[in-house]
């Protein structure tokens, strides 16, 4: 039996230097790692309703909502500095931007409660709550 023990190193230092920057969750698989002209597709045609977010990305409709970290996290968007040549060995990451709410996008329906990423928000308060001290 094989096990993965490869390590990720993260360049702790470099989350001073990086920048805030806007977040999307996207419910699609995009075949492109790298810089993206995401203003110029996208942020423009976005329509702010009371509660929720539209817009139209390729022709098919989403719904979205903006999320913010947990009150105490931050956000970090991760650039590998080097790829290894297999899952096997240790990767070297650095902080790219950061960031303390992202929007969050359903296909045609809006996001809610019971969708991962939303419940997912809520997880460090629960599990404080859960294995936090006990008062009296």
């Amino acid at each position: 039996m094989s096990c993965n023990t490869s390590v990720i190193n993260i360049h702790v230092s470099s989350a001073a230097q990086a920048q805030r920057a806007p977040v999307y969750l996207l419910p699609c698989e995009i075949e492109h790692s790298g810089p993206a002209q995401v203003s110029q597709f996208f942020t423009s045609t976005i329509k702010d309703h009371k509660y929720e977010k539209t817009v139209s990305f390729r022709g098919r409709g989403l719904k979205g909502q903006e999320l913010n970290c947990p009150q105490g996290y931050t956000g970090l968007v991760l650039k590998e500095i080097n790829k290894p040549g297999s899952d096997q060995e240790d990767r070297t990451v650095r902080v790219s931007s950061v960031f303390d709410k992202m929007t969050y996008w359903n296909l045609e329906t809006p996001p809610n409660s019971d969708d991962t990423v939303v419940m997912a928000m809520d997880w460090p308060e629960l599990a404080e709550a859960i294995h936090g001290p006990v008062e009296d």
